[in-house]
């Protein structure tokens, strides 16, 4: 794009260079006319006339190409900011959704960890039923494994040293 600006810049730069150059140009023929004015008045007026006609719409038609040219500089100035601004909104989409994409599980895994769950969960809901709630302790000196047990339930087997462990 600053190539583009450059050349454009230099275009731009040699038609103003031109319009000024004749500009120049119709001033000192306007000097020099003003001198012969005097003596052939009707004659230097038509030509006058006619050059500075013809100076005009030379300098007509190079402020015309330095205003078109401005205007395609303009637009590829539009094109440019559209062309970036779509670059960057997509990369702002693209990089979060790889991102989540790279990062979340698949459905496949999620019903998958769902069904592990259920599966732990049944688990946990047997061990429970089985003893998974016992308060275990180390006793003593000697750091002996004990349990809580409810002292109001009675005793079982034929010696009645089975106990009923607290909250079963």
């Amino acid at each position: 794009m600053n190539a583009a600006l450059t050349d454009e810049t230099l275009k731009i730069g040699m038609l103003m260079e031109s319009a000024q150059a004749h500009q120049k140009l119709v001033e000192e023929n306007l000097a020099r006319l003003q001198a012969h004015t005097r003596d052939l008045d009707g004659v230097v007026r038509d030509e006058i006339r006619r050059t500075l006609i013809d100076e005009l719409q030379a300098v007509t038609a190079e402020s015309n190409r330095a205003a078109e040219a401005l205007r395609g500089v303009k637009r590829a100035a539009h094109v440019h900011a559209v062309v970036w601004a779509a670059g960057i909104s997509a990369l702002c989409t693209v990089i979060p959704g790889a991102i989540v994409w790279w990062v979340l599980p698949s459905a496949a895994q999620v019903a998958g960890l769902r069904a592990q769950r259920e599966e732990l969960a049944a688990g946990v809901t047997r061990l429970e039923q089985r003893g998974g709630r016992v308060q275990w302790r180390l006793c003593g000196e000697s750091r002996r494994l004990c349990v809580r047990v409810e002292r109001k339930a009675p005793a079982y087997g034929e010696g009645a040293d089975y106990l009923v462990v607290k909250g079963y």
